[in-house]
């Protein structure tokens, strides 16, 4: 009988641990403590995207001299790999800092050739979502498009396929579900929050 309640105390135990959701993924980088995959809030406009990886295309347009359909498997095998620890502060008060894989939005766009009247870049998702950013900006800050988030291919409930690192922004300008990025002469789009009264300077205080 009490061979029977340790077992069963030892199984109670072990059933209520807490299981990580993410296994795998790296919570330690170069001395930097890192937050779960799982701390990043799901707060999209139609929920989860799920890509179907082998009829996915991300399509370069807009100010540039030709447009350029890349597939994932081209994104993620012909282009140099970045890493960065970088920290994404949501508007609603919460932050994660998380280790990002992925590529200059730059060395994407060189394929396209940038037209000089372009000044700033739309980034459309599969869920209607969007957003603006400028050129220089993206230039100036290297700025990613990750496929990759604490070690591990970025699941589908944080953007899988592509996520852009909109570092010294405010989480809504980290789009998800990347589908498009269209190059153009006007600084003043508004995006999907950015039209419902979101400032189109997401820059953080």
């Amino acid at each position: 009988m009490l061979l029977v309640l340790v077992f069963l105390g030892v199984y109670y135990y072990v059933a209520n641990q807490p299981k990580t959701l993410y296994p795998g993924e790296i919570r330690d980088y170069q001395g930097q403590n890192l937050a779960s995959i799982a701390d990043v809030r799901e707060n999209a406009i139609k929920g989860t995207q799920y890509i179907n990886v082998s009829t996915y295309r991300l399509v370069i347009t807009g100010l540039v001299n030709k447009t350029v359909e890349y597939t994932y498997d081209q994104v993620v095998n012909s282009f140099q790999k970045y890493q960065k620890v970088v920290t994404l502060y949501c508007v609603e008060g919460w932050s994660a800092k998380i280790l990002w894989e992925g590529f200059l939005v730059n060395d994407l766009l060189k394929e396209a050739g940038v037209n000089s009247s372009a000044v700033a870049a739309i980034f459309y998702a599969s869920d209607g979502y969007s957003t603006e950013l400028p050129l220089d900006y993206i230039t100036n800050n290297n700025i990613l498009i990750a496929y990759k988030m604490n070690g591990l291919t970025i699941p589908p409930e944080r953007g899988f396929p592509f996520e852009l690192v909109a570092e010294s922004q405010y989480g809504y300008k980290w789009i998800k579900w990347i589908t498009k990025i269209e190059l153009t002469d006007n600084p003043n789009y508004l995006g999907f929050w950015e039209s419902r009264g979101y400032p189109n300077n997401a820059t953080l205080r």
